[in-house]
Order: C-alpha cells, then sequence, then structure tokens
C-alpha cells in the first residue's frame, strides 16, 4: 500500500471514529450531560442551612468532590476499567451476568448468589428509569421560575405534558430523530463549557478545586453532615453506566473520545463555573446553573436544556427496551411483544408493555415528588448500588480472566469501598424517596425470579411426560400412522427427545407429515452468533432431522429465517418453507402448590405471566396462518 492510500485509510478512520463518537453524545452521555442542571445545587443545598448563604470552603470542596468523583467514577472505573469488561463486544450489568454466571454452568448456591445479585443490579436500572425522565426535564423546566417566579404551577404540569408526547411517540421509533441526538448534544456539552468559562472568570478562586485536598479537607471537617453531601454530590456522576451499557452499539474507543475530548471538559468547566459564580454571588444558590447564563439568553437556554432532558430520557426509555429484550432472550422473563421500528436494524425496537409501566411509573414520580429537590432524595440510590454490583461482577470477570488476585483486590476493593460510601450516603435519603426507585427494582426483580422459578418446574413437568428418540421411534415401527404429504416443522424448548406438540397430536390424531423437523431455539450466552452457526443439523430418523436454531440474547430470534439458513447447507430435506404446517404447544397452567413447586400465590402469580407471554408463533415471526397449536394442562 503506497503512503498516499494508507493515509487516506487513515483518514476515512478517522472520520469514521469522529462520527461514531458524535452519534454516541446522545445516546451514551444524555444523562450524565444534563446533571449540572441539579448536582451542584442540590449538594450545596444539603451542606447549607436553609436562609444561609453558601460557605465558600464549603462552595470549593463540594466542586472538588464533583471532579475528582468525576475522574475516579466515569473516567477511571467505566472509560478505562470496566469497559475491558466485555461479553463478545457487548456491555451491560446482564452481559457481566452472562459471563460470570453462564445459563450452562452446575448449580451451586454461588451461582445463584450470582443470579440473585445479576438480577438486582439488572432491575435497578428500571429504576433508575422511572426517576431519570422525571428528574431531567423537571429540572429543566424549573428554569422557569428564575427570572419569572410566578410561572412556578406550571412547571408539573408542563413537565407531564413534555413526558406523556415523549412517551407516546415511542412507538414511531427513534430513528427518524435519532441523528440528531448528537449534535444537539454537542451543542449543548458547548454550551455549558462556555458558560462554565464565564462562572470562573466571576470566581477564579475556585480553580483550587483542581486538587482534591479542598473535598478532603472539607468532609473531614463538616462531621456527619459530610454523609449528606457525599450522596448529593454522587448526581454528578449518575448515568455513567452508560458507557459500558451502550459499549455494543459504538464500541469502546470512539465512547472514550467523546468523553475525554468532550463531555468531561466541559462538565468540568461548568461545574467550576457554578462554583465561581457562587463564590462571587451567594444568592445564586436558587439556581446556579440557570444564573450562569445572561438573562437575555435565559428561555433559549431553557429550550435548549428541555431538548437535552429529553434525549437523556430517551436513551434512558430505549435501554430498558434493550435489557428487556436480553431478560426474555435470556430466561429471565415471558415473551413480550418486540416491535422492530426500523426493519431489524440493531437496536431499534419498541416494547409497548415496556413503555407504558416506565410512563406510569415516570409520572407517578412526577406527580409524587412536584420538584427536582424532592426527586434528588429518589435519585442515586438505585444507581450507586448499581455501580456496587457492577465492581463485585467485574472483579469475578478478572479471576475468570486470569488476572492477577492482588491487583484485582486492590483496584475493584477500592472501587468497591468508594461506591459502598456513596451508596450509605444516598441511603440517607431512603425515606425522603429512595424507597421509590428500590421498590419498582426489587418488584421486578421477585416477577423475573418467580418466571425463572417457574420455568424450571415447568422444565422438569415437561421432561417427566416428553417422549425419548428411541421410545418414539420404536411406537412408529408397532403403530404405523397415517402420513399425510407435506413438512411439519415442530418447535419445543429442548434440544432433546420429542417434543410434546408432535407426541401429542400423534397419539390424539394419528397422523403424521412425510416430512419433520424438530426445532428447538437456543440462546447463547453471547451477544450474537455468526450466521454460519445459527443451524446445528442431526439426524433424528430417515424422515425427521432436528435443527437447533442459536441466537445471541441481543438478537430477535425468527425460526423461519434460520430454517432458511439450515436449508442453504443442504443437510435437510428440501421443503417450500411458504407451505409448512408448524406446531406448537399450547399450555395451560394450574397453581396446585405442589411439594417441589413455589408457594401458591407464587405459582399464581407465574401462571398469570405464562398465560399473558406472547405466543411463541409471534415471537418466532412465523405467519400466523401456517400454525397450528396443540393444548396442554400441566399442574404445578
Amino acid at each position: 500500500m503506497t503512503p498516499t492510500a494508507k493515509t487516506g485509510l487513515a483518514h476515512e478512520r478517522s472520520r469514521g471514529v469522529t462520527a461514531t463518537a458524535l452519534a454516541c453524545m446522545g445516546i451514551v452521555f444524555g444523562d450524565i450531560g444534563t446533571s449540572p442542571l441539579y448536582a451542584l445545587q442540590v449538594a450545596i443545598n444539603s451542606a447549607t442551612p436553609t436562609g444561609a448563604s453558601p460557605a465558600s470552603d464549603a462552595v470549593i470542596g463540594i466542586v472538588s468532590l464533583i471532579f475528582w468523583s468525576l475522574i475516579v467514577v466515569i473516567s477511571i472505573k467505566y472509560a478505562i476499567l470496566i469497559m475491558r469488561a466485555d461479553n463478545h463486544g457487548e456491555g451491560g450489568i446482564l452481559a457481566l451476568l452472562a459471563l460470570v454466571s453462564p445459563q450452562r454452568a452446575k448449580k451451586s448456591a454461588a451461582r445463584a448468589l450470582f443470579m440473585i445479585v445479576g438480577l438486582v443490579g439488572a432491575t435497578l436500572l428500571y429504576g433508575d428509569g422511572a426517576i431519570t425522565p422525571a428528574m431531567s426535564v423537571l429540572s429543566a423546566i424549573e428554569g422557569l421560575k428564575v427570572y419569572a417566579p410566578q410561572t412556578e404551577h406550571v412547571v408539573v404540569p408542563l413537565t407531564v405534558v413534555i413526558l406523556v408526547v415523549l412517551f407516546f411517540f415511542q412507538k414511531k421509533g427513534t430513528s427518524w430523530i435519532g441523528g440528531i441526538f448528537g449534535p444537539i448534544m454537542l451543542v449543548w456539552f458547548a454550551v455549558i463549557g462556555v458558560l462554565g468559562v464565564s462562572g470562573i472568570m466571576k470566581g477564579p478562586a475556585i480553580l483550587a478545586a483542581f486538587s482534591p485536598w479542598p473535598a478532603i479537607d472539607y468532609l473531614w471537617h463538616a462531621g456527619p453532615l459530610a454523609f449528606t453531601v457525599i450522596g448529593s454530590a454522587f448526581l454528578a456522576v449518575t448515568g455513567g453506566e452508560a458507557l459500558y451499557a451502550d459499549m455494543g452499539h459504538f464500541g469502546p474507543f470512539p465512547i472514550r473520545v467523546a468523553w475525554f475530548a468532550v463531555a468531561l471538559p466541559t462538565l468540568t468547566l461548568n461545574y467550576f463555573g457554578q462554583g465561581g459564580l457562587l463564590l462571587a454571588d451567594p444568592s445564586a444558590i436558587e439556581n446556579p446553573f440557570y444564573r450562569l447564563a445572561p438573562e437575555w439568553s435565559h428561555y433559549g437556554l431553557i429550550a435548549l436544556a428541555t431538548a437535552a432532558t429529553v434525549i437523556a430520557s430517551q436513551a434512558i426509555i430505549t435501554g430498558a427496551y434493550s435489557l428487556t429484550q436480553q431478560a426474555v432472550q435470556l430466561g429471565f422473563l415471558p415473551r413480550m411483544n418486540i416491535i422492530h421500528t426500523a426493519g431489524h436494524e440493531r437496536g431499534q425496537i419498541y416494547m409497548p408493555l415496556v413503555n407504558w409501566v416506565l410512563a406510569a411509573a415516570t409520572l407517578t414520580a412526577v406527580l409524587g415528588f412536584r420538584s427536582s429537590d424532592a426527586l434528588a432524595g429518589a435519585y442515586g440510590i438505585a444507581v450507586s448500588l448499581l455501580m456496587v454490583i457492577t465492581t463485585v461482577l467485574a472483579a469475578f470477570v478478572a479471576l475468570q480472566w486470569k488476572h492477577s488476585p492482588l491487583i484485582i483486590i486492590i483496584v475493584n476493593g477500592s472501587l468497591f469501598l468508594l461506591e459502598l460510601l456513596y451508596f450509605g450516603s444516598a441511603s440517607t435519603k431512603l425515606l425522603e424517596g429512595g424507597w421509590f426507585p428500590l421498590s419498582i427494582s426489587f418488584i421486578i426483580a421477585f416477577i423475573m425470579m418467580t418466571w425463572r422459578r417457574g420455568e424450571e418446574i415447568m422444565d422438569l413437568a415437561r421432561l417427566a411426560i416428553r417422549q425419548t428418540v428411541t421410545d418414539f421411534n420404536a411406537g412408529l415401527k408397532t403403530n404405523p400412522p397415517f402420513r399425510i404429504p407435506g413438512t411439519a416443522v415442530v418447535l419445543g424448548r429442548m434440544t432433546k427427545g420429542i417434543p410434546l406438540a408432535l407426541s401429542q397430536n400423534l397419539k390424539l390424531n394419528h397422523v403424521l407429515h412425510e416430512k419433520v423437523l424438530l426445532v428447538a431455539v437456543e440462546v447463547a450466552e453471547t451477544p450474537r452468533v455468526p450466521e454460519e452457526e445459527r443451524a446445528i443439523i442431526s439426524k433424528v430418523s430417515d424422515d425427521i432431522s432436528r435443527v437447533e436454531l442459536r441466537y445471541g440474547f441481543m438478537e430477535s430470534p425468527d425460526v423461519p429465517d434460520g430454517l432458511r439458513t439450515a436449508l442453504a447447507r443442504e443437510q435437510i430435506a428440501k421443503c417450500e418453507l411458504s407451505k409448512v404446517t408448524y406446531y406448537t404447544g399450547h399450555e395451560t397452567i394450574i397453581a396446585g402448590g405442589l411439594k417441589d413447586g413455589m408457594a401458591r400465590w407464587r405459582e399464581g402469580l407465574f401462571a398469570l405471566m405464562h398465560h399473558n407471554a406472547q405466543r411463541p408463533g409471534a415471537y418466532f415471526n412465523i405467519p400466523a396462518e401456517q400454525i397450528m397449536e396443540i393444548g396442554l394442562e400441566f399442574k404445578i
């Protein structure tokens, strides 16, 4: 390759990284990027008696605490360390759980504990997802009160209207506006950076906060109040987990570029600017973010802040869809309706049930707490606990990957203690609202564990009446059924034995198609499965074949498409997929409170979820006119 060609290739790669870094600005940094709207104000208020002016040592100390929290928690932990713990390129708590405790691992008390801890960590994102849109949009709209206090009564209704519109338009997908997310957030970061510079010029003494000593000195002398201040300052790093969760969408390098080149510098400037303004004018404590801007630009800044918070909320909502899809694939939740809003484009999905449950929780938060100050008590506790869990799971992944145990203990242990301090501080607000996201998280975690346990019980019940291949073939010889032309595709959960839908149909109707494909869909521990590894084919008899279709936990299973892949390999008998008949089981579950099952009320919950789960045909993208369901009844 010539020097000119190498230069051109390097230029193209640079442009690709730049474009991807710009695209991730809205999705990855929307939440943490809008934290300056409220984080410093809440922290300063928690350190200042009502009606008093903030002390200069408190202002410098808290700005220093926020800055070093961004450095240690976001820059060092997430951007440098945790993003190394990828599951074939994917990040996030469930991807991490799949690495630590794979589904095929031998059952043990340790694995059960990992499962519970990982599930709680995953569901904490739902608690955060209910609070983030409420907190962000409220804090943006509250800017109206700075120069027009009489507008206070419209803040909550206007916030509700914006959120309702946001959730309503989810069904249209985000691809039509996704292209402007990055540029808007880039403008947002540029604006808050410039505003920060103006604030620093008013109070240059704030530059002392670049040293960690003001934070240490302030917390040392603050007494019991320090614990509350630490929890409030933690609001500045909420949203940092998105760096890891969205790693699979953009790749680690563009995310790091966007963080270190844009987000971190501008966030630092803004927090220092707010601190400088408070040193020069302590009365600005009413809203130091909006007071940074000149009055003539105030309403334009509110509009920009509202757009930024809507983008941050959109990222949280989309993340909830993705997390739920992974949970369904990994067997933690029943099948749900997943609508692809942009064909099968990666990440472009809409889940109606998740959308409206999240909308209800968010609107409840707005109407129940009614201000960002009140919501601050509910915000942060779920995220801090999630960060603790992520650090613990990442340590076990590092041990599995044979890294030095001493280094892991020092690094992860230090981060664990720091985040435990954040969590303990945030927990002081448990009764002031922290219970709200935790309640959401633990309810969903309980639902997940109930579904998981119920499916284990059902698998044992299915296995007890499932025919072996040997017995099935023997039965065909001793009592030959009437053979009908065509091909039957019979779906089953397991890759061994004969699916109940087939044996039940044969038992009751005494007919069998000339050709039969036994299809089982398996979810791999990896995010995606290469096309060449999609189908595993084996012979059951001369006219019956077994096809195991493998999908990653980030993929949507499509049985007809998987069968096309299998047919293309010419290892099974040719058939026209548009004319085959698909057989699936239609199971009715009766809660019987059996000895080896769950409590009867919990079995009733499982039966309700099972009854309302999406039908296999729709979930696996099978044409409705080609499906025949075989009814089965189980008592558990």
